[in-house]
């Protein structure tokens, strides 16, 4: 019989996606196991490299792209699920690549501004910019009233400084992408892996923010779900009060946060804590280990670190639903579209000789 991760065994009440099989302890596969994909769910994908985390969230977007009601966006710092867009047999997967991400300097708030720049909004720069993200919309607009505000010359010099930099950055636009442009039926693959580290997280706090005040100001009928590769990354930075606020408030407004991450011991508590559905390919380092040990529910009467427990082989996956208090053993299913996640083998380099 067929299981549906966060939701129990009614396969029919709601859009479902095709996530593997039942894992037998001889390495034989058992019955379908699918996906919830019609309430709203923060889930954590986890697993050293080489063993398929990216994979695995590869499959979810393939089914997120299939599904009805859902809005699926992912943002991909590796740049290496514009392969989802690829045709495929069959029906193929609905999916674009957006390459040169820019998003609205509106998708931000006032107190993000202040965040992004390094700025205490009570201090003179700070209250400077904090005035004018919320006066204008354009960063061009955004330095004019900065430039006319009556302020002491050393906070106006500051606060147009701390915008120069963002200006170089290149990721705010007028014209950038916003909510609307992202509540689509297709994958939106957002490729930030040409950026540095604080504009690829001005990008996804832009997304993740416009995601979830579009839900909360009901102004997009689909459910957003945003996935994150390499997660750590963007918890480490700039875009975690963002992430945080879908963690712990998205659920009201029907807002999902998929994050796959090779280091959960970079991922903050509320990240794993928050998360009701838990996958998790191999894992060896103590302090990856520790870090869902500390947050391992107690209807599990094995720990996630016994040997026995945690998968060995790449695509086989340890499941724990929160939502139906349940751990699956699993082998996660061949993708339909190609894998862009594999590492280059000095074998298959031609020297040309």
């Amino acid at each position: 019989m067929s299981f549906v991760i966060g939701r129990g065994d009614d396969l029919e009440a709601g859009p479902v996606g095709a996530l593997g099989t039942y894992r037998a302890r001889d390495g034989s596969e058992g019955a379908a196991l699918h996906l919830d994909f019609d309430g709203p769910h923060a889930m954590l994908i986890v697993g050293k490299r080489g063993y398929g985390k990216s994979y695995t969230l590869g499959v979810l977007a393939e089914g997120l792209a299939r599904a009805h009601g859902v809005a699926p966006v992912i943002v991909d710092p590796m740049g290496v699920f514009d392969t989802l867009a690829e045709s495929t047999a069959g029906d193929g997967v609905p999916a674009r690549v957006i390459d040169e991400p820019t998003v609205t300097p509106s998708s931000l708030d006032p107190r993000s501004w202040c965040t992004l720049l390094g700025l205490s909004p009570e201090s003179g720069a700070g209250s400077l910019v904090w005035q004018a993200a919320q006066a204008a919309s354009t960063l061009e607009t955004m330095q004019t009233h900065i430039g006319s505000a009556d302020a002491p010359a050393a906070d106006t010099r500051a606060a147009l400084n701390h915008l120069q930099l963002a200006t170089a950055w290149g990721v705010f636009d007028a014209d950038g992408i916003d909510a609307a442009d992202l509540g689509g039926a297709e994958v939106t693959i957002i490729d930030v892996s040409g950026l540095e580290s604080a504009p690829m997280n001005a990008v996804c706090r832009g997304v993740a923010e416009a995601l979830y005040r579009a839900r909360v100001t009901e102004t997009i009928d689909r459910l957003p779900w945003l996935l994150l590769d390499e997660a750590h990354t963007f918890f480490d930075g700039i875009a975690e009060p963002a992430l945080r606020t879908i963690l712990t408030r998205g659920r009201a407004p029907g807002v999902s946060l998929v994050s796959a991450t090779q280091r959960p011991s970079a991922v903050p508590p509320v990240g794993i804590s928050q998360s009701d559905v838990l996958i998790s390919h191999r894992l060896t380092s103590q302090a990856d280990l520790d870090a869902l040990q500390a947050a391992q529910p107690t209807y599990m009467n094995v720990s996630l670190s016994d040997a026995d427990r945690l998968p060995e082989a790449p695509g086989e996956v340890v499941v724990v639903d929160d939502a139906t208090e349940t751990v699956h053993a699993a082998q996660i299913r061949s993708r339909d579209t190609p894998h862009g996640g594999d590492s280059p083998r000095a074998s298959e380099v031609s020297s040309g000789e």
